[in-house]
């Protein structure tokens, strides 16, 4: 079944609900537009995302989603809330949705938990999940071990349910590449944190669009939290003390607050500024509904230039 049709939006696209950054207010601007805005619960309380939903539901009557982060302490609250506000589509991070899924279920909840490989899909689709949204280490934050090319195929040939891919897309042509791989649609991140209604600081849009690939790179992998962020004094700094031994407690004083500061403040030295490696293909600011036209403009291109070739291929 295709994405639009799950879900009641146009375009198979969800924003990912990142944290200190995707709030209702941008949620609801996504879902206007066409794709599932999602709100990125990170560490709020219940009460705050409460908040954040209330403010989503007054902008759009189109479906949206949460997404909530399951090692927040709040997250038995936030699971309550999610329900009590009708919220559409709940996706999950940073831990098991399992104690959720009836109760979520029974409240007409959509169930999409992002994971890293397909022993996790599996376990995902034993539970009742309605898809997962697998996330190859080419995106943003906080990252698996496997690539979009490898996870997506790998993954859909062992579960029967949904999958989405995320992780990498930026254009037409990978959204095109992820369902010939088997996704039923994307998550995308990246490319939504340079458009002019996301609530980031100007200074952290204009960095997205000066970087390339080769500006990312990838802070915690020793100490096990592997997460994807763009090249400045923190990263390096990080980077030079995790290769001295320091330990989590004392590496945390360079990432505590540190996306805060770069999405409030535009802090270059000392945010932490998470992009994926699709950064490079960001050239310039533009409305949400125009990166999801030119994005579904280029699909229909490059699905049109395959059929031909295809064609050509069988005469």
């Amino acid at each position: 079944m295709k994405l639009g049709k799950i879900l009641g939006i146009e375009y198979p696209i969800i924003q990912g609900g990142m944290a200190q950054i995707s709030d209702g207010q941008f949620a609801a601007k996504v879902s206007e537009a066409g794709a599932l805005g999602v709100i990125g619960s990170g560490s709020m309380t219940g009460e705050e995302l409460r908040e954040q939903i209330r403010i989503c539901k007054s902008l759009t009557k189109k479906p949206f989603g949460v997404n909530l982060l399951l090692l927040n302490p709040h997250s038995d609250h936030m699971a309550d809330v999610v329900v009590e506000e009708e919220v559409p589509v709940v996706t999950t991070g940073a831990g098991s949705p399992a104690k959720y899924i009836d109760r979520w279920h029974k409240a007409n909840i959509k169930i999409f938990p992002v994971v890293p490989n397909p022993t996790l899909a599996m376990r995902m689709e034993k539970y009742g999940v309605d898809g997962v949204i697998v996330e190859g280490n080419e995106a943003g934050g906080h990252i698996g071990d496997m690539t979009s090319m490898t996870l997506i195929p790998q993954t859909k040939d062992k579960i029967d349910i949904p999958i989405i891919a995320a992780g990498g897309i930026a254009s037409g042509r990978q959204l095109l590449a992820a369902q010939t791989l088997g996704a039923v649609g994307a998550q995308i991140g990246t490319l939504f944190l340079s458009s002019i209604e996301c609530p980031i600081h100007e200074k952290y849009k204009n960095l997205l669009i000066r970087s390339k690939y080769n500006n990312i790179t990838v802070i915690g992998q020793i100490a096990g939290l592997p997460t994807r962020v763009i090249k400045n004094e923190m990263a390096r700094n990080y980077i030079m003390e995790e290769k001295k031994g320091k330990d989590k407690m004392e590496l945390e004083k360079y990432t505590l607050g540190a996306l805060k500061t770069a999405a409030e403040s535009g802090d270059l030295k000392k945010g932490s500024f998470m992009a994926g490696l699709s950064v490079s293909q960001i050239e310039e600011i533009r409305p949400v509904k125009e990166i999801l036209e030119k994005l579904m403009e280029e699909y229909r291109e490059e699905l049109g230039k395959i059929c031909n070739e295809y064609n050509e291929y069988k005469d």
